[in-house]
């Protein structure tokens, strides 16, 4: 750890040791090698929050608008991480993954995201109750699709090795390096943080559950009308008998007024099956359970006028995740729509993730990739899934934005 009065220049600083601030720092080293890079990191470790406590998926693409950052980038970057993780010894499993229709309702909705995924290029077809089982043989569907690019990967090991690479280039991350202040000093940008000050001509912040409070710190006020509430996923996992139950990745088919996917079950990459996440309102940015409470953080986000437009509209929505939360029974209740042969017995709590969701003032889910620049500094302001699977792309993106 820095003295707290030693004094760091660096060409660029990174702020979040996350996967989408490690993938931008390896880009501006390898875009600009006579730079000096430094990632500042608030915890002890990479992918501390949400890139260390997701479901590991590599994205396809599929659920996106046509033609929007996600869609784009999430296409790219299916194939650029699964290279990455391939070409670097990271634990990856190319799974594939059925999205079910389990009710005759469900398959206009279904015929609806086969279209777009068609239109995004994804790999995509409809198939059979009979041709899921073979992928699936204890599967409840009357239609279902199947992704063949789909696969999942150690985003955790994704991260170490970009730091490895970093550190390769001249570079380094700092850890228990939480910034508290940033401020200008001529063509400079200055930061104070809990391990000391750093100067720096770029900042890049990419600070995921803290993002817009880290960028209120260099953008006007006026410039911020969004809010991060956070949301929290929770997850169990199939008892280890009964991991046999999955081969690979079963999805519903989604809520599209809703950015999240739905209950889902996930073989992960270093073995064990996930079930989840649901969706429900976490009471801290960090706040990985009901216990975990702070009030300042809760009044920050009630007293945004976008927050009660968003609970008006997702009332109903909300109360029933709050309901399958507190109820194991619920929870395995929805797993079992998508294999009935799952029960209460069948699956135990497993640790959750919070996501990062911005709102606007006027309670929309903003639905895209948001950076913002002030000067020569660049502030990621929403980058909820698939950037994990986008990272690589989306950091090569943001460091030729920094460096040009």
């Amino acid at each position: 750890m820095v003295d707290e009065k030693e004094h760091i220049m660096a060409s660029y600083v990174v702020i979040g040791a996350g996967i989408l601030g490690l993938a931008t720092a390896r880009s501006i080293a390898e875009l600009d090698p006579a730079a000096h890079v430094t990632v500042l990191e608030k915890e002890d470790r990479v992918a501390a929050h949400q890139t260390g406590r997701n479901s590991g998926v590599i994205h396809s693409g599929i659920y996106y608008v046509p033609g929007s950052k996600k869609a784009v980038m999430s296409r790219a970057g299916s194939v650029s991480m699964t290279r990455f993780a391939e070409d670097n010894g990271v634990a990856l499993v190319k799974t594939g993954k059925l999205i079910v229709a389990t009710r005759d309702e469900q398959v206009p909705a279904m015929e609806r995201l086969l279209e777009r995924g068609q239109q995004n290029g994804v790999p995509v077809r409809r198939i059979t109750p009979s041709e899921a089982r073979e992928y699936e043989p204890h599967v409840n569907a009357v239609a279902a699709l199947h992704v063949g690019s789909t696969a999942i990967v150690d985003f955790i090991g994704v991260c170490q090795r970009l730091a490895d690479l970093i550190s390769e280039r001249g570079g380094e991350v700092r850890f228990g390096a939480e910034v508290t202040g940033i401020e200008r000093s001529g063509e400079q940008t200055v930061l104070e943080t809990t391990a000391g000050t750093f100067q720096a001509d770029v900042v890049v912040s990419c600070a995921g559950l803290q993002a817009d409070l880290v960028a209120g710190f260099d953008l006007e006020a006026h410039r911020m009308p969004y809010r991060i509430v956070p949301f929290r996923g929770e997850y169990y996992e199939l008892v280890p008998e009964r991991e046999y139950l999955v081969n690979g990745l079963i999805y519903p088919v989604p809520n599209p007024e809703l950015p999240f996917l739905g209950v889902h079950l996930t073989r992960m990459a270093r073995g064990g099956v996930h079930a989840g996440p649901n969706a429900v309102l976490a009471l801290a940015r960090e706040g990985y359970d009901w216990r975990s409470v702070r009030p300042g953080e809760v009044w920050d986000a009630v007293r945004f006028p976008g927050f009660w437009r968003m609970a008006r509209k997702n009332l109903g929505v909300g109360a029933m995740e709050v309901r399958r939360s507190l109820s194991r029974k619920r929870f395995a209740r929805s797993l079992a729509e998508l294999v009935p042969a799952v029960r209460e017995s069948d699956i135990v709590p497993s640790p959750a993730g919070v996501r990062a969701q911005l709102l606007t003032r006027d309670g929309a889910i903003y639905d895209d990739f948001l950076i913002e620049r002030q000067g020569r500094n660049l502030h990621v302001l929403n980058a909820p899934s698939p950037a994990a699977t986008a990272a690589l792309e989306i950091g090569q993106h943001i460091a030729r934005e920094a460096v040009g």
